[in-house]
């Protein structure tokens, strides 16, 4: 079956990494995997990024009330205990950067700015989707912080640990991801669905 509005799919051409437009799930899989190592051998921590959000908010919440900072053991590890703004937030501020350049790079183009399957369900209102956009950001934030760790902590680092508490996320988050699908889309997802991949 052909769709008119799907994206054609570009080759996995990795002569020059830099320039290519998409790189192989297997190579890009096999290269999150050496970051975890690299992570783990010089800062002896997993790789993660859910718990620099955590600590920014303790850094703005330090400069208007550094007693209460002080006396949460949460805040107080993230923000006292240590220098806040460490390698992880480092990470965090340069992951659009790298995905803006990773895009201009590969001589991306604009694309369109709501998808279709957005535009059928919920009309064309850009609030509508900034909105939806941040308190989804939102939930999963606060979802990970409650979880003890984001995709990138439980999926990739616990998982290549054999966390149990690792499966049980992801797991978790798959069936969640697809149900969540459901109630948004309902049955959409074969026609306008289908277009976007």
């Amino acid at each position: 079956m052909s769709h008119a509005k799907a994206i054609p799919s570009a080759p996995h051409n990795m002569g020059n990494p830099l320039t290519a437009r998409r790189w192989s799930p297997y190579a890009a899989g096999a290269g999150i995997g050496v970051l975890s190592w690299i992570t783990f051998w010089l800062m002896g921590e997993a790789l993660g990024t859910s718990t620099s959000l955590a600590s920014a908010a303790g850094m703005v919440e330090h400069i208007v009330n550094p007693a209460h900072v002080r006396e949460t053991s949460y805040l107080s590890a993230l923000v006292v205990a240590k220098p806040p703004f460490d390698w992880q937030m480092a990470l965090d501020v340069m992951l659009p950067v790298g995905a803006f350049l990773a895009w201009r790079l590969g001589g991306g183009s604009a694309g369109p700015s709501m998808p279709d399957y957005w535009r059928q369900r919920f009309g064309t209102s850009r609030v509508r989707r900034d909105v939806a956009a941040f308190l989804g950001g939102a939930l999963m934030v606060f979802g990970a912080r409650l979880a003890g760790g984001c995709t990138s902590g439980h999926c990739i680092s616990g998982g290549l640990q054999l966390a149990v508490s690792s499966f049980v996320f992801t797991a978790v988050l798959f069936v969640a991801g697809i149900a969540t699908t459901y109630l948004l889309y309902g049955r959409l997802r074969g026609s306008a669905l289908a277009g976007e991949r």
